[in-house]
């Protein structure tokens, strides 16, 4: 008597990654993010590798992560892989702080971020 196995969270032709308490701001996150979107993965590999932006080496391992998803748990073939979805979500906020002249306490905020990257089997038009 085993329980009943989990609903998929995404379709049958879909595999997904997620990255939690990556150390930048949300909005840095989004500007690699946005270069990802809607392209094939291999394609999206070679922009990540050579981007200039420190996160891009975090945003690559999330997005290597999805890929072994849909090969190694769905079955799909990653030549016809395509990012689908890369979204970002906030997380934690550490607040630290600087004392400043006259009494006055300077607010530093270090805030986290989090990374989802669904990729999706399309089947190449002819």
């Amino acid at each position: 008597m085993s329980k009943e196995k989990n609903p998929r969270r995404v379709a049958d032709n879909e595999a997904m990654a997620k990255t939690r308490m990556l150390r930048t701001s949300p909005q840095k996150l989004n500007l690699v993010a946005a270069m990802i979107r809607g392209k094939k993965v291999d394609k999206a590999l070679t922009d990540l590798t050579f981007s200039k932006k420190r996160i891009a080496g975090d945003v690559k391992k999330c997005l290597q992560s999805a890929i072994a998803n849909a090969e190694n748990n769905h079955n799909l073939d990653v030549d016809e892989l395509v990012v689908a979805e890369a979204y970002v979500g906030k997380n934690l906020i550490m607040k630290r702080g600087r004392p400043r002249a006259r009494g006055r306490f300077g607010k530093i905020v270090k805030p986290f971020s989090e990374l989802t990257i669904l990729v999706r089997q399309v089947e190449e038009q002819a």
